[in-house]
């Protein structure tokens, strides 16, 4: 007969919660410390897609209404940062006049590991209608080899 252990249940849910921070970059991560719609939880920034080939990593970033000249992209040991700012509807409208404000403003920072090393020399980013894409060559030693095999 199994003895019952009343705390192999918590040790799991210890286990989960040890994942999602892991996951979403731990306590230091710039997105824990302040929220991108203040007042509220901070929240994942621009929304991505990664995908990659046999030659590259893609990363497609939704990040419509951000200025081109404000973003940010950088990559540190495998790990792809995209920062920036959406900032209010420009021109002389005062915050008093709105009846209503729906659309977050304000700063963002964004980080992802990489699935693979990737040649930092030779990155391009483009954005174009609110979509930025990241094309990321991936490293000589991360791409895959073909080996032969000979029959003796």
């Amino acid at each position: 007969m199994a003895e019952w252990n009343p705390w192999q249940g918590l040790d799991g849910l210890r286990q989960a919660i040890e994942r999602a921070f892991d996951e979403y970059g731990g306590r230091g991560d710039p997105a824990l410390q302040s929220a991108f719609l203040p007042g509220r939880a901070a929240r994942r920034y621009p929304l991505l897609n990664v995908h990659e080939d046999r030659n590259h990593v893609y990363v497609e970033a939704l990040a419509p209404g951000v200025e081109a000249e404000s973003l940010q992209v950088t990559v540190v040991r495998n790990t792809l940062t995209i920062a920036g700012e959406k900032r209010r509807i420009p021109g002389d409208v005062k915050p008093e006049a709105f009846h209503r404000s729906e659309r977050a403003t304000g700063k963002f920072v964004r980080s992802v590991p990489l699935p693979v090393e990737v040649n930092e020399d030779q990155i391009t980013a483009a954005y174009t209608n609110g979509l930025l894409m990241i094309t990321l060559p991936k490293a000589e030693k991360a791409r895959p080899k073909q080996i032969s095999v000979h029959v003796a």
